[in-house]
C-alpha cells in the first residue's frame, strides 16, 4: 500500500478508490503465485484503451495493447496491470518505446518463460504503427524466433 507521500501526484479513477499515478509507474505492478507452474499455458490480455503522449507534439496516441505470456512461478495481477497501463496516459514516449518498456517491466516482475507485447496504434497522419516485442527463456528461443518471423510476415502483407 502506498503512503500519503507516494500518492502525491496521483489521480483517482472515477468514483473508485484506486489511485492511478499521473506518470508512468512500473512500481504499481503486482504479481501472484502461479498455481499451475507445471502446466505450459498462455495468458493473454487485451487493453483496448491504452493511451500515451507523443514525445514530440504532446498529442495523445491511442492503441490496443495485447500481452501474451507463458507463466513460470509468478503471474501479473490484472488490476495492477490495468493501472500500470493507464499510467502511460501522461507519459511521453514513442510507440516502439512503450511496447518495449511494458515487456521489460513484465519480464522483471514475473520472469515468464515467454512473453510478447504488441501495440496496435490508431493511425495518425495516415500511418499505422504496430510495434511487437518478445522475450523468451533458453527453453523457448525457437518460439521467440517463430513468432518474430510470423509478425514480420504479417507486416509484409499489410
Amino acid at each position: 500500500m502506498r503512503t500519503q507521500e507516494e500518492l502525491q501526484g496521483v489521480s483517482l479513477l472515477g468514483n473508485q478508490r484506486a489511485a492511478i499515478p499521473t506518470t508512468y509507474a512500473p512500481e504499481i505492478l503486482e504479481a501472484f503465485v502461479n498455481k499451475h507452474p507445471d502446466n505450459e499455458y498462455l495468458v493473454t490480455f487485451h487493453c483496448p484503451e491504452f493511451t500515451t503522449l507523443c514525445p514530440l507534439t504532446g498529442q495523445p496516441d491511442y492503441a490496443t495493447i495485447v500481452i501474451s505470456y507463458i507463466p513460470r512461478e509468478k503471474m501479473v495481477e490484472s488490476k495492477s496491470l490495468k493501472l500500470y497501463l493507464f499510467s502511460f496516459r501522461n507519459h511521453g514516449d514513442f510507440h516502439e518505446d512503450c511496447v518495449n518498456i511494458i515487456m521489460k517491466d513484465l519480464v522483471r516482475l514475473m520472469d515468464p518463460k515467454y512473453i510478447e507485447v504488441t501495440g496496435l496504434f490508431t493511425p495518425r497522419g495516415g500511418i499505422r504503427i504496430y510495434p511487437f516485442a518478445n522475450y523468451a527463456d533458453a527453453g523457448h528461443q525457437e518460439l521467440k524466433a517463430q513468432r518474430l518471423r510470423e509478425q514480420c510476415s504479417v507486416a509484409l502483407k499489410m
